[in-house]
């Protein structure tokens, strides 16, 4: 799996005693986010899994808006996964449960899923600001998992910027698509319409796109 373009705590951020990490990025986005999310998840029960957590922050977040879904978020590298953990005992949340280690490009994700140990018939899953600094096998992976693990009634929730119709939406975009993929050609920004290949892939289809502050998309897909 892809390196991190900033891994956060080696990125000058304040570092808490018991682990837990700042995103400059959650204080910003948190609210857009919930408000995409929610037009979705209302009534909803269930379990969700949020794919590359970061910090830890927005599950906290989410988790709190929503006391009948229960959390699972996860990530694969290991100073996040140990912010992740923090974040959760600090919040005091019954709804949020220890971070799961998800390698996307491994066909079942974790042990967990194989062993029963966390849940495979998912209400949702939440994807933000991954697959564009990541090679497209972890696209490919996402997709596949979303299509073995949501339930009939789950849906993807995938966040960040993209392409449409082989164009970028912004210059800012632009921008930093040239420098991912001279960071690595098989990083870049996204093209809806290659997601949407994928999605079809498995039996799901996009079902709603919210414009989100900065030039960014949350894609929604579900089988329905």
């Amino acid at each position: 799996m892809a390196d991190y373009v900033v891994e956060f705590g080696r990125d000058g951020g304040r570092v808490e005693p018991d682990g837990r990490l700042d995103a400059p990025a959650f204080h910003r986005n948190h609210e857009p986010l919930w408000a995409a999310l929610e037009q979705h998840l209302a009534g909803l029960t269930g379990n969700v899994v949020e794919v590359g957590s970061g910090t830890g922050q927005h599950v906290v977040h989410f988790a709190r808006q929503t006391p009948d879904l229960v959390w699972w978020p996860s990530d694969l590298n290991q100073r996040h996964l140990k912010s992740i953990e923090a974040w959760r005992v600090h919040s005091g949340l019954q709804n949020i449960r220890s971070p799961l280690r998800i390698d996307l490009t491994d066909p079942d994700w974790c042990p967990e899923m194989r062993s029963g140990q966390a849940p495979t018939s998912l209400a949702a899953l939440f994807c933000a600001n991954v697959i564009h600094i990541a090679p497209w096998s972890v696209a490919e992976g996402l997709f596949a998992g979303a299509g073995r693990y949501l339930r009939p009634d789950g849906k993807l929730f995938l966040y960040g910027p993209f392409k449409r119709d082989g164009k970028h939406t912004a210059l800012s975009n632009a921008v930093f698509d040239t420098s991912l993929r001279e960071g690595n050609p098989e990083w870049g920004v996204r093209d809806v319409g290659d997601v949407e290949k994928l999605a079809t892939a498995v039996g799901l289809r996009l079902v709603d796109t919210i414009e989100m502050p900065a030039n960014n998309l949350t894609l929604v897909f579900s089988r329905g």
